[in-house]
C-alpha cells in the first residue's frame, strides 16, 4: 500500500510541473482499424502522407529525408475498412499505395517534401508510374490540414505555369481521410531487399536522382 502511495504521488507531482506524456507517432486502434496521426505537439512533429505509385519507393526516398522520423507504408484514401494489399491491387478499393511521413518542421519543412515528392516520380501520368498502372499507383496528397493544401495548390500551380513538364501535372489534392498500414512485410522493403530485381532497376535510380539533387536535405551517415 505504501508503494502504491508513493508512486501515485510522483505522479501527481510530475503533472503538476508539466511533464509531457511519452510521445508516440501514431495513436493506433481508430474504430475502423486505421491509423490516427497525433497533433505531436509534444515532439513538435508533423504528418505528411503522400502516394506517387509503388509505396515501396516513396518509402525509400523519404527515409533518406534528413528532419524525417518514420515512414510507414499503407493504404490512403479509399472506401474499403482493414484492405489487404491483394485488395487494393484489384483498383477497386479506393486506396493508394502511400507513405505517412512524421518529421520534424524544425528540419525540414512541408514545401521541401513537396519538392521531393513531385521530382521523385512521374506527376503527369494518370492513375501510373511505369509498369505500374492504376488507380492504386496514382499520384495523390492528402493533405491533414488547410495550410498543407494551400502549400500543395500553390506549388502545383506553380508547376503547370512554369512549362517545366510537357503535360500538366495530374497529382490528386484531397484531403487526409484515412491511413491503413501495410503489411509488414512491406515496410522497410528497399533496405531488406536491396537485390531483388524490382529494388535494383526500379527504385535504386530513383533514389540516385534524389541523391543528385537534394544534397542538402540527406540524412548524415550514423
Amino acid at each position: 500500500m505504501k508503494i502504491i502511495i508513493v508512486l501515485t504521488s510522483v505522479v501527481l507531482v510530475l503533472l503538476l510541473l508539466g511533464f509531457p506524456s511519452p510521445p508516440h507517432a501514431f495513436q493506433q486502434g481508430g474504430k475502423d482499424g486505421s491509423h490516427q496521426p497525433t497533433s505531436h505537439m509534444n515532439m513538435q512533429l508533423d504528418t505528411a502522407t503522400f502516394a506517387a505509385g509503388c509505396f515501396w519507393c516513396v518509402e525509400a526516398i523519404f527515409q533518406e529525408v534528413k528532419g524525417v522520423r518514420s515512414v510507414t507504408s499503407g493504404y490512403a484514401g479509399g472506401h474499403v475498412k482493414n484492405p489487404s494489399y491483394e485488395d487494393v491491387c484489384t483498383g477497386t478499393t479506393g486506396h493508394a499505395e502511400a507513405c505517412q511521413i512524421v518529421y520534424d518542421p524544425g528540419e525540414v519543412s512541408f514545401v521541401d517534401l513537396l519538392e521531393i515528392f513531385w521530382r521523385t516520380h512521374d506527376p503527369t501520368t494518370l492513375n501510373r508510374q511505369g509498369n505500374d498502372v492504376g488507380t492504386q499507383y496514382r499520384s495523390a496528397i492528402f493533405y491533414h490540414n488547410p495550410e498543407q493544401r494551400r502549400l500543395a495548390e500553390e506549388y502545383k500551380k506553380k508547376l503547370n505555369e512554369s512549362g517545366i513538364y510537357s503535360s500538366p501535372v495530374v497529382t490528386e489534392i484531397t484531403p487526409y481521410t484515412n491511413f491503413y498500414k501495410a503489411e509488414d512485410y512491406h515496410q522497410n522493403y528497399f533496405n531488406d531487399h536491396q537485390n531483388q530485381p524490382y529494388c535494383r532497376f526500379i527504385i535504386q535510380p530513383k533514389l540516385e536522382k534524389f541523391t543528385k539533387l537534394f544534397k542538402d536535405k540527406i540524412k548524415p551517415v550514423e
